[in-house]
């Protein structure tokens, strides 16, 4: 057994204009006062982190990640959810995930696929780069329009989109492999990959590809009712990364895992800061002690309620009470007696 890493902390969420959270240097100096070991870093924003620099350059990669680790911070992975979206986009959604986009692909699906792609392949260089052996990314979604079986679904359309959402992502799997990196889905709503059975529709049809991994949030699969303790005993080997997010659903007569339109604040499902919400994190870090998981509890901050820098505080401390040190020795090793074959076989009746 081995023991998680942590605690880190998904940056996404905290960069802004204004400092600290509007630089490498500060940032990262301000995660490591709240009391992170680690950060999960977005590759969109060029004030954290240049990837065209990242992906050319692993000397570059070094001295960027040196600065870190001056202010007290590892990268424990780097994120590419933004352009992970654009890789598969429904025409339905064209217009609300142009804005992921650089400005020269806007309006354009073709060239804004081709560019997500490009800046996949740059950010899977840029992990190689800089030691890492995980990525987090979206799936993107064909199907997702058609979620609800209402109208009935024409015969074939499901697998026409996993057919497509996977010849896309098959090179992009390919080059993973060729830069040592796992390429974690996010298991998310919203996503043609969002739950087990999707997840795995998508990893037959990449011929059960190696770099084809999980990052598990368990706040995904409250909001979904999933049972998300027996998720993680079935795709243990498929779990590559770990959000630390918390979630309550609070389901009533008016309102229940759809949401009615509401805003956060006013749905059944929403989610929390770690420890506020429903989530079973003691039996969860339990788990992934007992599977031998060598990766990272992340913080990833969303909270309808909680202010983001007491969120940001309190889940690092979270972490640290919740991260299982595990034994290297049974609890029982006192009792135990010198291995004695002949005692053994008499014990057995073979020997008398």
């Amino acid at each position: 057994m081995r023991t998680i890493k942590g605690p880190g902390l998904f940056l996404a969420q905290f960069i802004g204009t204004d400092a600290p959270f509007d630089s490498w240097h500060n940032i990262t100096r301000w995660a490591a006062d709240c009391g992170y070991a680690g950060v999960q870093v977005p590759t969109n924003d060029p004030r954290i982190l240049d990837l065209d620099q990242a992906a050319a350059s692993r000397d570059w990669c070094s001295e960027w990640a040196g600065k870190g680790s001056q202010n007290g911070v590892v990268v424990t992975e780097l994120s590419t959810h933004l352009q992970g979206q654009l890789v598969a986009v429904h025409p339905a959604y064209d217009a609300m995930f142009d804005g992921f986009a650089a400005p020269a692909v806007r309006g354009n699906p073709k060239a804004r696929q081709e560019w997500a792609m490009d800046q996949m392949r740059k950010a899977l260089t840029a992990s190689k780069h800089l030691g890492l052996t995980a990525m987090v990314t979206f799936s993107g979604a064909l199907a997702w329009p058609y979620v609800y079986p209402w109208p009935q679904r024409p015969a074939g359309l499901v697998e026409e989109a996993f057919d497509e959402l996977a010849r896309r992502w098959r090179p992009l799997l390919d080059y993973a492999d060729e830069c040592g990196v796992d390429l974690c889905f996010e298991i998310h709503p919203g996503e043609d990959l969002h739950d087990g059975d999707t997840f795995e529709m998508f990893l037959e049809r990449v011929d059960n590809h190696p770099r084809a991994k999980m990052l598990y949030d368990p706040s995904h699969y409250v909001l979904q009712q999933l049972d998300y303790l027996d998720h993680l005993d079935i795709y243990a080997e498929r779990i590559g990364m770990f959000h630390v997010k918390d979630a309550e659903f609070n389901p009533t007569g008016r309102k229940g895992v759809y949401g009615g339109y509401q805003p956060w604040l006013k749905r059944a499902g929403r989610f929390r800061s770690p420890g506020d919400g429903q989530v079973d994190f003691g039996a969860i870090f339990s788990k992934f002690a007992a599977m031998d998981f060598d990766g990272w509890a992340v913080v990833e901050w969303e909270c309808c309620l909680k202010h983001p820098e007491d969120g940001a505080r309190e889940g690092a401390q979270f972490v640290k009470n919740h991260i299982i040190r595990v034994t290297e020795k049974a609890f029982d090793d006192f009792a135990a007696g010198a291995t004695d074959r002949a005692a053994n076989r008499a014990l057995l009746g073979l020997e008398r």
